[in-house]
């Protein structure tokens, strides 16, 4: 849906991205209304607003339930996503990522969508923590990196092969990166065994 609504926009893709994930993400049920303000806010037409329809069921990527498994020895694990009310099927996923993940917190849940720092808060005060003792993994820069950095949480980036867009960055102590899940629940192995 997001992609369609981008595409749609003439704004700059940051910027709908931006006002899809704030406007349209955050939403516990989408009516008309938040539909018409969307759109208006991509200065894109009701009619452009894709017929919601089914998301295909989630999938594992290979490794992932070993990486998941190997992490949950070491951390609770939970997930915080960008997800529409339409998209975030918490159902499936429990399916697929019980008994290593605990808790979904989708951004509809939530009210907050990454790089919102009050996602990240949201989440910590769920699982009665601190920003400051939580480690984030995830593969988008600006909403799993800037985002959990700015919050105050440890960050393991997920690179899949992709160079560090901001390589100053790599300075900071609390960010490291990983090339795939499985060398990020290396990491969190690591980081659990020197804390």
């Amino acid at each position: 849906m997001a992609t369609i609504l981008a595409k749609a926009s003439p704004l700059k893709p940051a910027d709908a991205r931006s006002i899809i994930r704030q406007q349209l993400y955050t939403r516990a049920s989408i009516d008309p209304a938040v539909i018409a303000e969307v759109c208006d806010a991509l200065q894109i037409p009701v009619s452009a607003f894709p017929t919601p329809t089914k998301s295909p069921p989630a999938q594992l990527l290979p490794g992932a339930g070993a990486a998941l498994r190997t992490m949950s020895r070491h951390a609770t694990i939970v997930t915080l996503s960008n997800a529409s009310c339409l998209e975030a099927d918490t159902d499936r996923l429990r399916t697929l990522l019980s008994p290593w993940v605990t808790d979904y917190f989708p951004s509809c849940r939530t009210g907050y969508a990454k790089p919102d720092p009050a996602a990240f808060h949201c989440v910590a005060t769920a699982c009665q923590s601190s920003p400051a003792n939580m480690v984030h993994i995830g593969d988008d820069w600006d909403c799993d990196v800037i985002g959990a950095r700015t919050a105050g949480t440890t960050v393991i980036w997920v690179s899949n092969g992709r160079p560090v867009p901001q390589p100053e960055r790599l300075d900071d102590v609390d960010l490291l990166v990983a090339a795939d899940l499985t060398a990020a629940s290396q990491h969190l192995t690591e980081l659990a065994t020197w804390r």
